[in-house]
């Protein structure tokens, strides 16, 4: 059997509900966390220009642009939704993809299950068989085959499962539906292909997201693809691929991302924040990690967030001055910090023999911090917010809080976190009124307008 029919068969032939506790557990904490990486970034750029192009070119609809009152297509709001999500690099991935796919995963599920009135556990269904799908893609490709680790160029494959979930596809169809989005998905940026790292066409998850929906629909309507896409040994191991189906859900392995910055960065910055003595001048500060840290940007003065997302001087920096909040997500003011930019040129950056056979399914890093009493070393092999590390329910929750909160004000934070904390026994409709909840955007928007003084000019993207 071809392997793309193995796993449509298995994502069409799943029993619907019959996901086990724990799946479900897990899967509640990614849309928890994905909301809140939605909050942080909804106001950036990014989603600000996503938003106004999808209203433009897919129009109005059903389905909901999450903390807004504005409703669109499937595609347009899954379009949207993905692009505030990860605008700000704080959403989950997976070491073995090494990437990010609950950005794609969960709006398109959502979008879909809205639009349809689908029942709660086929919701849920769609959520796990879809990371799964992505994830064995993402991951069955050989190291030295991979072009490039933009998550687009993988996660089409699995917003087509979750879509096709929905749309109750037999396999056959659903094995076209996967094959369509993989054969047009976005090929994303490959190794050197550009010298301009500041650009928010980062990890192509938006356009993967329309792929892999439309191509659901197309093969609803009968359209075909290339059902040999990934039966070519040379690009995909098909242990990977297709090995213990059912035995055990990927996405229980997934990471959560405390700091909005590169996965690559996070075991330096926890580091960093276990030894900083904050108030002491910092005499030097040296950053050991892994070889394909260095294939970073690694802009010391970058421009852009996104610029500073894929930086280890200005996380850095970041952390050791003014701790976990710096990056929790990052305020635009600080690339142009004094401070924090001629720290940033001191640091020291190398990759380590320690950790040349760690990536992509580790990312350690050893900090050697002086603040003045000799230096300090400490080595971190599991960041937080690693499946060896998670993160638990609270610190999610205070995660939210934290990120969402010059988007969403506390009293629609309560009402959209017990929405997410009740989801495995209240299903998604309380999710969607919550994240709907317009008079509440309403009421904060009035209430900037009125803080910022008439005679101000209202402020601009964060």
């Amino acid at each position: 059997m071809r392997a793309i029919d193995e796993l449509a068969a298995f994502t069409a032939g799943h029993l619907e509900g019959g996901l086990p506790t724990s799946t479900r557990e897990a899967c509640s904490l990614l849309v928890t966390d994905l909301i809140g990486a939605t909050a942080a970034g909804l106001d950036s750029q990014l989603a600000k220009a996503t938003r106004a192009a999808a209203k433009q070119i897919y129009g109005p609809g059903p389905a909901r642009i999450w903390l807004t009152g504005a409703t669109l297509s499937i595609a347009g709001a899954a379009m949207a939704n993905a692009a505030a999500a990860s605008a700000l690099d704080i959403d989950d991935g997976h070491r073995g993809a090494a990437g990010h796919l609950g950005a794609a995963i969960i709006p398109a599920a959502l979008a879909v299950g809205q639009a349809l009135n689908a029942p709660d556990e086929r919701i849920f269904d769609a959520i796990a068989l879809g990371y799964d799908v992505t994830l064995r893609v993402g991951a069955a490709c050989p190291d030295l085959t991979i072009e490039n680790y933009c998550s687009g160029s993988w996660v089409s494959y699995g917003v087509a499962a979750a879509a096709g979930r929905l749309l109750r596809l037999d396999a056959p169809a659903l094995a076209h539906a996967m094959a369509i989005a993989g054969a047009e998905g976005p090929i994303g940026l490959p190794t050197g292909s550009t010298k301009y790292p500041g650009s928010s066409a980062k990890e192509a998850i938006p356009p993967a997201v329309v792929t892999g929906l439309t191509s659901a629909f197309r093969a609803l309507a009968g359209e075909i693809g290339p059902l040999d896409l990934l039966d070519r040994d040379d690009r995909f191991t098909r242990s990977v691929l297709t090995g213990g189906l059912g035995e055990r859900w990927w996405l229980q392995d997934c990471y959560l991302k405390p700091y909005a910055c590169c996965r690559y960065i996070h075991a330096a910055v926890d580091a960093i924040l276990a030894l900083r003595q904050p108030g002491k001048p910092i005499v030097s500060l040296r950053v050991e990690t892994f070889p394909r840290g260095l294939g970073l940007a690694n802009q010391r003065v970058p421009q852009t967030l996104e610029g500073g997302q894929y930086s280890y001087y200005l996380s850095c920096a970041l952390a050791a001055l003014h701790g976990a909040a710096a990056l929790q997500p990052v305020d635009p003011a600080r690339l142009r910090d004094p401070e924090v930019l001629a720290l940033a040129a001191r640091i020291e950056l190398v990759a380590h023999e320690d950790f040349v056979a760690s990536f992509p399914e580790a990312t350690p890093c050893r900090v050697i911090l002086d603040q003045g009493e000799g230096p300090q070393s400490l080595t971190v092999l599991y960041p937080l917010g690693d499946a060896a590390n998670p993160m638990d329910r609270a610190q999610v929750t205070e995660k939210f809080r934290r990120i969402g909160a010059a988007s969403v004000d506390a009293a629609w934070q309560d009402v959209i976190l017990s929405a997410l904390d009740g989801l495995t026994v209240g299903g998604f409709r309380p999710l969607f009124a919550a994240l709907g909840a317009q008079q509440f955007r309403l009421r904060q928007s009035s209430t900037r307008r009125r803080n910022s003084g008439a005679s101000r000019v209202p402020r601009g993207p964060r």
